[in-house]
C-alpha cells in the first residue's frame, strides 16, 4: 500500500488540469489528491511576490489528507513552479514571517518540470530564497525526484521560438533540449533522483505531457510505500 500522494499544480494552473492524473494513479492504488485551486488563486503572488497564500493552501489539503487516511507522512507531486514552492514549505526558515517546516510530513517530493533555477528577474526573491536556504536534495529524509521532459529542441524558429525564449530565460542558453517551457538542466537538482523522459511536453493542454499515463508510469515508481 502507497502513502496517499497530493499534487500541487503549476503556476497560473488549477485543479482541475490534474483531475485525471489524480484518478490514474488513485486506480493504481496510489490514493492521490490535488490541491484545490483555482488558476486565479495565483494571482496574487505574480510578479515574484508572496506564495504564502498557495503555501496556506498546500498546507491544510496535506493535513486533511494525514487525517483522512490516517497516515504520518505524504507524498507531494509537484508541478512546474510548484516545486520550488513545495521546497518552501519543507523548510523551516521563515518565509514571509511564517516557518512551514513541513518536512516531517512528507516522504517524498516529485517536481515535474519544475524550474528549480531561473534567470527571470521575477523569481529571485523566491527561488534565491529556496536555492540559498535549501541548495539541492536538501533534507535526507526526503526522497527528491526531479522528472525532465525532453520534448522540444529550442531554436529561433516560429514553431520552436517559445522554446527557445524560455529556456534562454530559465538557464541563458537557448539552443538546448526541455519540454517546451523548461530546460532539462534547470528541472534537475544535485542529490535527486534526475529523470528525463523522451516527449514529455510540460503543458496539460500540450499533447503529452508529464501526467500522460505513458509518463506518469516511468515517475510514479518512485511514489512512496507505506
Amino acid at each position: 500500500m502507497y502513502l496517499p500522494s497530493v499534487i500541487l499544480p503549476g503556476y497560473l494552473a488549477g485543479a482541475s488540469d490534474y483531475f485525471d492524473l489524480a484518478a490514474r494513479l488513485t486506480a493504481q492504488n496510489m490514493p492521490t489528491e490535488v490541491v484545490p485551486l483555482q488558476w486565479w488563486e495565483w494571482l496574487p503572488t505574480v510578479g515574484g511576490r508572496s506564495m504564502a497564500p498557495i503555501l496556506a493552501r498546500l498546507d491544510a489539503t496535506v493535513k486533511d489528507v494525514l487525517q483522512r487516511y490516517d497516515v504520518p507522512q505524504v507524498n507531494i507531486i509537484a508541478h512546474s513552479a510548484g516545486g520550488w514552492v513545495a521546497r518552501i514549505y519543507l523548510g523551516g526558515i521563515p518565509y514571509y514571517d511564517r516557518t512551514w517546516h513541513a518536512e516531517p510530513m512528507v516522504a517524498s517530493l516529485i517536481t515535474l518540470g519544475t524550474p528549480h533555477r531561473s534567470l527571470e528577474p521575477w523569481t529571485r526573491r523566491n527561488l534565491g530564497f529556496v536555492n540559498d536556504n535549501y541548495p539541492g536534495a536538501f533534507y535526507t529524509s526526503v526522497k527528491y525526484v526531479c522528472v525532465a521532459g525532453k520534448a522540444v529542441y529550442g531554436e529561433k524558429k516560429l514553431s520552436r521560438w517559445l522554446a527557445y525564449s524560455s529556456y534562454e530565460l530559465t538557464c541563458g542558453v537557448g539552443n538546448t533540449w526541455g519540454d517546451g517551457i523548461t530546460p532539462i538542466e534547470a528541472a534537475h537538482l544535485d542529490g535527486a533522483e534526475n529523470l528525463v523522459v523522451e516527449g514529455a511536453n510540460h503543458s496539460p493542454r500540450s499533447g503529452i505531457w508529464y501526467g500522460s499515463a505513458s509518463v506518469s508510469d516511468v515517475w510514479s515508481v518512485y511514489i512512496t510505500k507505506k
